[in-house]
């Protein structure tokens, strides 16, 4: 039971943390695992977006891999996320299915978001009274 709520506590985490990540830029897995705080759960970032429901607010196709390469098996899926991508104005290498990460990586600005969070819930936290 513990490890279900903690599994699902993470998944949450990868939700809220590719939520930040910016109209036209992409992350990779691990870029999503490190700013949750686990960077060797890359892997685990794919099974978090692979059981997201169908209509899920949550813009999936921003995450790739670190070859900066689309890697969701199945003609279909990819050309979605391709598709997704390009509307979006990221280029996408129709053969390859690479995006440059130099130039469309957002783990720095998704990082950013976090900070700036974080900090402000501990100056609201400072300010609550002593119980």
């Amino acid at each position: 039971m513990i490890f279900c709520m903690a599994v699902q506590s993470f998944y949450q985490q990868v939700y809220e943390v590719v939520k930040l990540i910016p109209r036209g830029k992409v992350m990779s897995y691990g870029g999503v695992a490190r700013q949750c705080g686990h960077p060797g759960l890359a892997r685990t970032v794919g099974y978090a977006l692979h059981s997201l429901q169908p209509g899920a607010r949550v813009p999936w196709w921003r995450v790739i891999n670190s070859a900066g390469r689309i890697s969701i098996p199945g003609a279909e899926a990819s050309d979605t996320q391709r598709r997704k991508l390009l509307a979006e104005g990221v280029v996408v290498d129709a053969e390859t299915l690479r995006v440059d990460m130099r130039a469309y990586d957002a783990e720095t600005k998704v990082y950013e978001k976090l900070r700036r969070r974080h900090a402000g819930a501990a100056k609201r936290r400072a300010r609550l009274p002593d119980a």
